[in-house]
């Protein structure tokens, strides 16, 4: 402390004192003060000043802890009026001094004037002439005229009884000093965060303060809400060692706040922690250490802070982008960034589960962007692994998934968003992680939509929760302490995931491939009409998947009417057809997780719905022939939309645009030749009917190709008998060809359509159509030499043409075992009429007496005459339709009741 402060400012030729000046940091007591220099790099150095010939009362003095012995000391009276005449005097206010004495143990005394020079207030005086202080008479010399002048200033406050010299002793002057609190957290709750008036007492450090609270005397200690400087470290051997800035810090708000008349806002008490406010006439103490760099802003007392979360964020981002102290080292998470990568609008195409989405950029890119700084609703280990045989979907799994989900899709999906680049989190190995799943670089970002950050809305429903980070992870949103307030009202309002209610539960049935589900689910979708759907997946321009709301099942849906060029997945060896991609891409753009509408019209053999799919007015087969990105399918003929499909498609053709840029018109007169030309075909040739499906549709082998069958399966038995296959050994996955021990113990060929379990295959037999649900262990690799490559599947799917299959189930098995029995492991006669969505549409001969089965089965009244347009096709249909009235006159089987078709064909399952 003995440290000049200044150099002299005058000096003489005899010994008189030099003159000194400083500022005055601190006032300890009615005759002493600490005086500091000018801050030159750091804080100045400072030294104490007693003030010499007088003496005020001793301020109050706590009893040393740790020693019992010791008791707290109250004041003297007078004593703190003494100190505060000084305080509102001379804190922070330039003074000069002359040190007259200096003790062996360093203490300095000397007369101190306010001001530039000697001739502005001598302190001394002023305290003796206001009766806060007495002179020391016993050290006076009768030649100095400065002591003389004290002497006569204090028999004048005797005279007029002022001060210490007034009548009653001073026992009111005394303070009843408080130097703890029983209760904080009550105390604080009490004041209601009103502004409380007091004095600063001492600086521990930039952000915390020891304050004289007023009137009432409570002496506490203050932490900043929502900042933390740099702290001094307390060693092992008691001494402190400074973090870096530290004491800047400290002085930094020392020089503002020291010994000032302020007000303070107590605004929390967490764990005995007094977290408050400061407010000074010159400005908000906190936000000045943020911006200066001599503070960070800390997020657990954030939360708290009663002037404005984002005022301080702001404070901060200034220091950091200056590069100031705490911050000289700052790399701003979005620096490699240009300015366009930073801040952009783009179009939302897809919500990922409830944390992502991905947007389509101006320039036509695709970029999956995270919401900064939140969690998506979660599932914990245990409970995923509850149910191992179920397969886990965590959008309908996971608690509030979907419904963060559908929150983000009903106002994202389509919509132009703004979106502002918060930091990019690096990817990460699984040996970096460990157990927790390696993850590629993501973009995490802040998006808002009408002004509303839709991750701050997403938290304030209680759909996501705000990740906590360590204090010097910069990596965050920008509106993080937003996130944190939007987090506590949720857990406040009980609202999602912090409801205390039973989570919702979503069972959905995904029948997906699951043909038998399908079939028992077809007549209720084409009854419906028109059913809302969302489009959850989209495969392929024509292949999607979709989320039934009102049924709760997902589906497959093909698109009807249209051939679409086919993607890699499809197509043997991988290569995609051309535009097959710009095909699938135009689909997502136009439906992905929108709401539409389908019309379900019929499904194929695997399961897959076929129908229209509607999407504001627009339907999606015509928009896609529009674009040139699709073929009109001979199967649209008989549509309510073949006109429009037909008129798009011509069109397109004109311009000559994606795949029809290589198309040329045929001449006129061809067209016209081919069109006489058209006329019924009928060219039977003998097949070998194997299997008959629930469907009505049939299994058969060519008669032609039936030696090449007898004598590969032959071979083939006689290979497997000398070298058996290992029990066990064949894991089967879903499409594998493989041969499969049917009842009769024999081997055959066979695909996996479905693996249940080991115990549960299902398998369709290739040569044969039928199928079988066996266990893994009657399963076997196919050998090479028997491969499809050698010989292809010789079972053959075929529908009979011109008639309905009932929908009625027991109507179906009538007309199905009416089959069975005449045709069944039977040589037949076929003929191919027309295409299908799934097969072909033939008619069957019985070979001897050459009557047409399916005729028959309309004679019998066991089915109904399907209607074709087609002209070449009238006059079978009209051979039908006689058949037909012959049995309802008749009042054979399905028209034993009459003619139902007129009122309730729906209901039966018939449609005219």
């Amino acid at each position: 402390m003995a440290t000049p402060v200044s150099g002299p400012v005058q000096s003489s030729p005899s010994a008189a004192p030099a003159l000194q000046r400083g500022i005055v940091k601190m006032v300890l007591s009615g005759c002493a003060i600490i005086v500091r220099g000018q801050p030159r790099g750091g804080p100045p150095p400072e030294r104490q000043i007693n003030l010499s010939n007088v003496r005020a009362g001793a301020l109050a003095r706590r009893a040393t802890q740790n020693q019992p012995e010791t008791k707290d000391t109250p004041d003297e009276p007078w004593a703190f009026q003494a100190r505060e005449f000084l305080r509102k005097k001379m804190i922070g206010k330039e003074v000069c001094f002359t040190v007259e004495i200096k003790t062996q143990q360093g203490r300095e005394y000397g007369i101190v004037y306010l001001g530039k020079d000697s001739s502005g207030e001598n302190i001394a005086e002023s305290l003796v002439a206001e009766g806060l202080a007495t002179v020391r008479r016993e050290g006076i010399r009768g030649t100095n005229p400065d002591q003389a002048r004290l002497c006569d200033l204090e028999d004048q406050a005797k005279a007029t009884k002022k001060g210490i010299w007034s009548e009653g002793g001073g026992a009111h002057t005394i303070r009843d000093l408080k130097y703890s609190i029983e209760n904080p957290r009550n105390f604080v709750d009490s004041l209601h965060q009103k502004p409380v008036n007091a004095i600063i007492e001492h600086v521990r450090d930039g952000s915390v303060v020891r304050a004289l609270l007023l009137p009432d005397y409570y002496l506490v200690t203050v932490m900043l809400s929502g900042v933390k400087c740099p702290t001094f470290k307390r060693e092992s051997d008691g001494t402190e060692t400074p973090e870096a800035f530290a004491a800047e810090a400290k002085f930094f708000t020392e020089s503002r706040l020291l010994q000032r008349d302020v007000q303070i806002i107590l605004e929390s008490c967490p764990n005995q922690v007094i977290l408050g406010t400061i407010l000074h006439p010159n400005g908000n103490i906190t936000e000045l250490l943020l911006k200066e760099g001599f503070a960070r802003c800390v997020d657990w007392s954030m939360a708290v802070y009663t002037q404005g979360a984002e005022k301080l964020r702001a404070a901060e981002r200034s220091a950091k982008e200056r590069k100031v102290r705490i911050w000289k080292d700052y790399v701003a998470p979005t620096a490699n960034l240009d300015q366009k990568d930073r801040q952009f609008v783009a179009k939302v195409m897809q919500v990922v589960n409830a944390d992502a989405i991905v947007v389509k950029l101006n320039s036509g890119e695709y970029k999956t962007i995270h919401l900064s700084s939140i969690r998506p609703p979660r599932i914990e280990g245990e409970e995923k692994n509850k149910d191992k045989d179920k397969r886990f979907r965590p959008l309908y799994d996971i608690p509030y998934m979907f419904e963060a989900r559908e929150f983000l899709r009903k106002k994202l999906i389509g919509k132009k968003v703004n979106v502002t680049v918060d930091y990019i989190r690096a990817a990460t190995t699984a040996a970096e992680t460990g157990p927790v799943p390696a993850f590629p670089e993501r973009t995490c970002a802040t998006v808002t939509i009408g002004g509303i950050n839709i991750a701050e809305a997403l938290v304030s429903k209680g759909l996501a929760t705000v990740i906590r980070y360590r204090q010097d992870d910069d990596q965050r949103s920008s509106h993080y302490d937003e996130l944190l307030a939007a987090e506590a009202r949720a857990i406040k309002n009980g609202k999602g995931l912090h409801s205390k209610k039973e989570v919702p539960i979503h069972r959905v049935a995904d029948i997906s491939g699951e043909t038998q589900k399908a079939k028992q689910f077809l007549p209720f979708l084409q009854r419906a009409g028109r059913s809302e759907a969302v489009v959850e997946y989209v495969f392929s321009g024509s292949r999607l998947k979709l989320y039934m709301p009102k049924e709760t099942c997902l589906i497959t849906f093909l698109l009807a009417g249209i051939e679409c060029p086919r993607g890699s997945r499809n197509i043997p060896g991988g290569v995609p057809e051309p535009f097959s991609e710009e095909a699938t891409l135009f689909t997502k753009e136009l439906v992905l997780q929108r709401e539409v509408e389908v019309e379900v019209e019929s499904m194929d053999k695997a399961g897959n719905f076929i129908g229209w799919l509607h999407i504001e007015g627009v339907n999606l087969s015509v928009a896609l022939v529009e674009n040139s990105l699709s073929k009109v399918h001979f199967t649209a003929e008989r549509s309510a939309y073949c006109k429009t499909l037909q008129s798009a498609e011509e069109v397109a053709r004109q311009r000559k645009d994606k795949i029809w840029a290589n198309y040329e018109e045929k001449p006129t007169e061809e067209v016209a030749q081919v069109s006489e030309e058209k006329e019924r075909v009928a060219n039977y040739r003998p097949v070998y009917v194997t299997e008959i499906t629930d469907g009505l549709h049939v299994y058969t082998q060519d008669v032609e190709t039936g030696a090449q069958l007898e004598s590969l399966m032959e071979t083939m038995r006689a290979e497997i008998a000398a070298q058996p296959p290992v029990e066990g050994s064949f894991t089967p996955h879903r499409g594998d060809y493989c041969i499969a021990k049917f009842a009769d113990g024999e081997w055959y060929r066979a695909r996996v359509e479905k693996v249940e379990s080991a115990a549960k295959v299902h398998v369709f037999y290739i040569d044969y159509g039928n199928r079988e649900t066996v266990s893994s262990v009657r399963l076997a690799a196919l050998p090479p030499a028997f491969s499809t490559r050698n010989l292809p599947p010789q079972a053959t799917e075929y529908a009979f043409a011109f008639i309905q299959v009932p929908q009625d189930e027991d109507a179906r098995a009538d007309a199905v075992d009416c089959v069975v029995r005449d045709i069944q492991n039977t040589q037949c006669l076929l003929n191919v009429e027309y295409g299908g969505a799934t097969c072909p549409h033939v008619t069957l001969l019985f070979s001897d007496s050459k009557d047409d089965v399916g005729q028959g089965l309309v004679k019998e009244g066991l089915v109904m005459v399907d209607v074709r347009k087609e002209k070449h096709l009238q006059k079978m249909v009209t051979e039908y339709l006689n058949s037909q009235e012959s049995a309802k006159s008749a009042r054979l089987n399905i028209w034993r009741y009459g003619d139902f078709r007129a009122d309730d064909a729906d209901e039966f399952g018939y449609r005219r």
